[in-house]
């Protein structure tokens, strides 16, 4: 692809995959290892695109939502949705920050920043405390994912 063979083309494509729900920092880091870069430096790049969008989730997460959920065709989906993050919200009501820390931490769909930080926010777990949590949380799945990745480069 032309544009992508540079550093910063390699950087902004693994900026910009984890900061895209799902995919996260977990599918960030082997896209950045793929497309050349250090494993380091594709680990601290996806946390940093996969912490991007956590303050404009928790900032408008409970507007949106209350919103959503006044439409016939968002409504039931709103209700799905508040349901599966209070279920995941568990971990989190128990052990409040380091719960919250762990459910980002878990290299599993379903689970991550923006999870984290949908979950902090229907909580009501104020910003200044959520931040640092997802930001271990990411941190700590940062090393798990890297690991995994480099594992299984070494075994191709």
């Amino acid at each position: 692809m032309p544009g992508l063979e540079t550093i910063w083309g390699e950087l902004l494509l693994t900026f910009g995959t984890a900061m895209v729900p799902v995919l996260e920092l977990r599918g960030a880091i082997p896209v950045g290892v793929a497309a050349g870069l250090p494993p380091a430096v594709a680990c601290v790049t996806a946390i940093l695109g996969n912490l991007l969008p956590v303050p404009f989730i928790m900032l408008l997460a409970r507007r949106i939502l209350d919103w959503l959920r006044n439409t016939k065709w968002f409504g039931p989906k709103v209700v799905w949705l508040e349901r599966s993050a209070h279920l995941k919200g568990r971990l989190v009501r128990k052990y409040r920050l380091v719960g919250l820390a762990i459910l980002v931490e878990i290299p599993l769909p379903g689970t991550g920043a923006w999870t984290g930080a949908l979950v902090a926010a229907l909580l009501d777990i104020r910003l200044r405390h959520a931040l640092p949590a997802i930001f271990l949380g990411l941190v700590m799945a940062g090393a798990i994912t890297t690991a995994i990745t480099m594992g299984v480069v070494h075994l191709l």
